[in-house]
């Protein structure tokens, strides 16, 4: 579900793709505090649920193993902000950091025999469902 600033609450639930080290690290440090892009940037980014197949495509492509995190947005640290992307596309960009509580699940990402990705169907959850 893309975020129409509009339509009221942003998704509670937003995506992060990464290769299962990063994610170990973050395990390790009780925190993900990003990738050296996001370092570069200034946040993280993110992706809503109908944008994780396009984000994996265009800036994940190379990466074998793929891990796909399910983060809580009530749990991270620090300002989430809906920003449009280069095509004008509203994109999940936070400036802070994901405590490894936030993560509600931790998948590694399956490929079919051609080698591309297999994503699962994800979860959209308003983000006005309480605590």
């Amino acid at each position: 579900m893309m975020h129409d600033p509009d339509s009221g609450s942003p998704p509670r639930l937003v995506y992060r793709l990464c290769h299962p080290d990063d994610w170990r690290a973050a395990v390790a440090a009780g925190v993900f505090a990003g990738s050296e892009v996001d370092r570069r940037d200034g946040f993280i980014h993110l992706s809503g649920a109908d944008q994780v197949p396009d984000t994996a495509a265009r800036h994940y492509a190379a990466v074998r193993p793929l891990m796909l995190l399910t983060v809580d947005t009530h749990r991270v640290d620090g300002e989430l902000r809906w920003e449009a992307s280069q095509g004008g596309a509203l994109f999940p960009h936070l400036y802070g950091t994901i405590p490894v509580e936030a993560v509600l699940a931790a998948q590694c990402l399956a490929v079919d025999r051609e080698g591309h990705l297999m994503i699962p169907p994800l979860m959209t959850v308003p983000g006005d469902l309480g605590p």
